[in-house]
């Protein structure tokens, strides 16, 4: 059977595969769309196979979140070189998960998708792999706000509580969920609250601050080591933090200032930052 060059483009457009492979396909199932569609995702796999052991450092995390801000998904999907990264159907394609990622649980996705990486990799020709994902749903009352940094190099979610049902769609509400996110791109906090940060963490550090002590009078050691121990909460502590667009003002009174001007109480009851690779 003679392949013509719209046999070709059409098997093209349904696999993204090279041209040169849909034709030899094509060649050798005589023209059979299905077979010859088979045949490539079978080789597809033989390729995700060869790919495997190559090193997957790149890529892109994106996120959603739904239009009554109760949910949102993010994930991280790597490839080999940042040439792919800036690929435009690489892109389209992490898009495309981004959205189904709201029917997947925390780290649950990667499995479920599998073949479509294996189809991806099949036309791109490098390892892709979904890295991790999360999904979130507002408990109670509140809101979820998203924040993509650096095309794509870190992500954040953050969920932030309140009183009012009415409060999420306050646009004082709004600009402080959105300053929250940037905080946490650019501070990259490791913990929520000082309660959240390990007794065997503190008890190493303030071993250090005692060594850097060694000298000063007795009486006055505690207080500097209390000092010491505030001001290293303060660094790795997101709602201690001084916020990055002035500094001099930390993450709580921000907050509440930010509250008492909308009348009611907000907090934030969680967060998550990805980092390409990290």
């Amino acid at each position: 059977m003679a392949i013509t060059a719209s046999m070709v483009k059409e098997l093209r457009d349904a696999t993204s595969v090279g041209m040169m492979d849909c034709k030899k396909a094509l060649q050798e199932t005589d023209g059979d769309f299905d077979a010859a569609v088979k045949i490539l995702r079978e080789r597809g796999a033989a390729v995700a196979a060869k790919r495997a052991g190559k090193e997957a450092n790149e890529g892109i995390i994106d996120a959603i979140v739904t239009e009554d801000i109760q949910s949102a998904a993010m994930i991280e999907v790597n490839c080999e070189t940042d040439f792919v990264a800036r690929n435009d159907g690489f892109q389209a394609f992490v898009s495309e998960l981004k959205t189904d990622a709201l029917k997947h649980e925390t780290d649950t996705m990667a499995k479920a998708i599998a073949d479509q990486i294996t189809e991806k990799v099949s036309s791109i020709g490098e390892k892709i792999q979904l890295r991790r994902n999360v999904k979130w749903t507002v408990e109670r009352t509140g809101a979820i706000a998203s924040y993509i940094h650096m095309g794509g190099k870190v992500g954040v979610l953050i969920e932030l509580g309140c009183e009012n049902a009415a409060s999420i769609n306050n646009p004082t509400f709004k600009e402080l969920a959105k300053d929250l996110t940037l905080h946490v791109a650019a501070a990259a906090p490791q913990y929520l609250t000082r309660d959240e940060v390990p007794a065997e963490l503190i008890k190493s550090e303030q071993d250090i601050f005692r060594k850097q002590l060694v000298g000063k009078p007795e009486n006055i050691i505690d207080n500097i080591l209390k000092g010491k121990t505030n001001k290293f909460f303060s660094q790795i502590c997101f709602v201690e933090q001084g916020f990055v667009k002035e500094d001099k003002v930390s993450i709580t009174d921000l907050i509440a200032e930010k509250g008492k001007e909308i009348g009611d109480t907000i907090r934030v009851k969680r967060y998550i930052r990805y980092q390409l690779g990290a």
